[in-house]
């Protein structure tokens, strides 16, 4: 291994003297880096390598399913890539970024899914922005599959909590050692799974950020995992009676929810501000006695399955397992994900792989009593439903987000988990807003993209602008380090999501309990027409 690393140091020492330029300071300590690094016998350096500004980075090995295989990269840096053993069956992949701009800062980046994949695109982001940063690949596997976890409770703990703790311990180490001093303040980004890690870390491990941005949390994940399977329960396959197809929910149910719900906010604009407040009535779809055309209708029982769709799914006992389906949310493919006629395939996996080791298991028989047995076993206590009261008193700052047309994990779950937080640490919304803010993002999707102004600086997708009104992160940083909290996130949507396209959109985002309403009297697109408000 040592052989390994002097070799990169010279081959990269030579790359520089054949093209005549000069060697810096940084790109010596870089090349060195492999050599000088003191970590614990449980972390291998794969490599250390210097990457200058512009460089398209490729991944040739990067597993297909995590789809991206090549990055460019806006800024000097050093990269380094760890193998870091978790126990004696498990380990997981990691990289630390660290840039020539570094502005004191370390950051931790999340995953996504199931996913085995490091997200590039967001290490990118954060270390042009100057931030030190680490992101590792999570489970200990490769691309989508959870086959892995399959009779290997170790890697289904990294996968749970700690692959990503054992990152920031890590990476704040490398860190330190490259820059010889101590980060100045240390900071969190992910949505979706990474929003389910964000909330496990301010939960068990309060110490390691100062501030987590927190997107679309996966929380209550064995809940979450069988109501992503129930979807086929209520729809079942293509021949089925209760079978709705993609190209109904696209035309005439969305055409139709939008008729009943997109004016409560005060704006007819394609975009309902708050679902919450929609209470959708699949039945005006009914067909009538006399049609002879279903094409524009629904049966009785595909009206029950879309009601069903948009309501809780409750368990043993009438318990909450989780929320329902926004409505909303169908325009941006949640029909595509959950309603194809066979299981979903997430679901499949967790329930075959982590919660009963039986590849034998028949995802055709999934039962109310399955998501009882998923909750009662915790694979590696996976649950992120838990008190934020250690990371309140450390002085932690928690900023939530939530799409309000997510297709894959209903907004609903954020007001319950923001309401839990009040209840559980006994505090009223203007007691929380002093470390925890939530933000609803109407009309965005899941993270990214959707017909709302969603461009709130949340990855690299979505960057915009670095107004700390218009940026989670940049916000977060604002709060940590100056005292001043976001009212409201400032989002933006171009035509096409393209920036030279000009702009659709431009709505200041209210953190809960407040919603956003229409008072006029100008454009819906333009910000000022907008006001944030409590109650219904």
């Amino acid at each position: 291994m040592r052989f390994h690393r002097l070799s990169v140091a010279a081959i990269e020492g030579a790359y520089f003297l054949r093209y005549g330029a000069a060697v810096d300071s940084f790109q010596e300590q870089c090349m060195d880096l492999g050599d000088s690094l003191k970590l614990d016998n449980t972390t291998t350096i794969s490599f250390t390598k210097y990457v200058p500004a512009g460089t398209n980075l490729t991944f040739p090995d990067n597993d297909p399913t995590c789809g991206q295989f090549s990055q460019i990269v806006s800024n000097d840096l050093c990269r380094v890539a760890l193998l870091v053993r978790t126990s004696s069956v498990s380990n997981f992949s990691m990289e630390a970024w660290l840039p020539r701009n570094w502005t004191g800062r370390f950051l931790s980046i999340g995953n996504s899914a199931s996913s085995g994949c490091i997200q590039y695109g967001d290490l990118a982001y954060t270390a042009a922005l100057g931030f030190s940063t680490v992101g590792t690949n999570n489970p200990g596997h490769t691309g989508f599959s959870e086959e892995a976890f399959y009779k290997n409770g170790e890697a289904v703990k990294d996968f749970g909590y700690r692959a990503l703790h054992t990152g920031v311990v890590v990476g704040k180490e490398v860190s330190n050692q490259f820059y010889d001093t101590q980060y100045s303040k240390s900071y969190y980004l992910g949505c979706s799974t990474g929003g389910r890690q964000g909330m496990k870390e301010a939960q068990s491990f309060p110490e390691d950020f100062d501030g987590i941005v927190a997107g679309a949390p996966a929380v209550a994940f064995n809940n979450l995992t069988y109501w992503t399977a129930n979807f086929f329960n209520e729809f079942g396959p293509t021949n089925a009676s209760t079978y709705v197809t993609p190209q109904a929910w696209l035309t005439f149910i969305h055409e139709d929810i939008l008729n009943q719900c997109d004016a409560i906010d005060g704006a007819v604009d394609g975009i309902i501000e708050d679902p919450l407040l929609c209470d959708y009535r699949p039945e005006n779809l009914l067909c009538n006695t006399t049609s002879t055309n279903s094409t524009n209708c629904l049966t009785s029982a595909q009206a029950s399955a879309v009601r069903a769709a948009f309501s809780p799914v409750y368990g043993n006992g009438g318990a909450l397992i989780f929320p329902a389906m926004q409505p909303g949310s169908e325009i941006n493919g949640f029909p595509l994900v959950y309603i194809t006629g066979q299981p979903f395939s997430y679901a499949v996996d967790w329930f075959r792989f982590a919660v009963y080791n039986n590849s034998d298991f028949d995802p055709y028989s999934l039962t109310i009593d399955d998501a009882d047995n998923a909750y009662r076993i915790d694979p590696g206590d996976i649950e992120s439903w838990a008190s934020i009261a250690g990371f309140r008193d450390k002085g932690g700052k928690l900023l939530h987000y939530h799409g309000q047309a997510d297709p894959i994990i209903t907004s609903d779950i954020s007001p319950q988990y923001y309401d839990f937080q009040s209840t559980r640490l006994a505090q009223p919304a203007s007691e929380l807003d002093s470390f925890y803010r939530f933000f609803r993002i109407s009309g965005m999707s899941h993270c990214v993209g959707g017909n709302g102004a969603w461009m709130i600086g949340q990855s690299d997708m979505g960057n915009a602008t670095l107004d700390p009104d218009a940026n989670v992160l940049m916000a977060m940083v604002r709060w940590v380090e100056q005292g001043i909290a976001p009212d409201t996130i400032q989002g933006i949507k171009y035509n096409d999501d393209t920036a030279g396209e000009g702009v659709t959109i431009v709505r200041k985002h209210c953190r809960y309990p407040y919603r956003n309403i229409y008072v006029g009297p100008g454009l819906a697109g333009e910000p000022e027409n907008w006001e944030c408000v409590l109650g219904f």
